[in-house]
């Protein structure tokens, strides 16, 4: 799970690069969270899915 922290972070470089736009350095760290959230959401989502069963075909 992603921290608060990070998600936030997210937020807080999003709003900015729709306002005022981004550093390099901001762009690039903004790309890795986002990277770390997808993969967080994705580890989650495949959890979710081994964990289904099917009761009636």
């Amino acid at each position: 799970m992603l921290s608060k922290e990070k998600i936030e972070r997210i937020n807080v470089l999003a709003k900015k690069s729709k306002e005022l736009g981004l550093t390099p350095e901001e762009k690039e760290e903004q790309q890795m969270l986002r990277q770390e959230y997808l993969q967080n959401l994705r580890t989650g989502f495949k959890g979710m899915l081994e964990n289904i069963e099917i009761i009636d075909e």
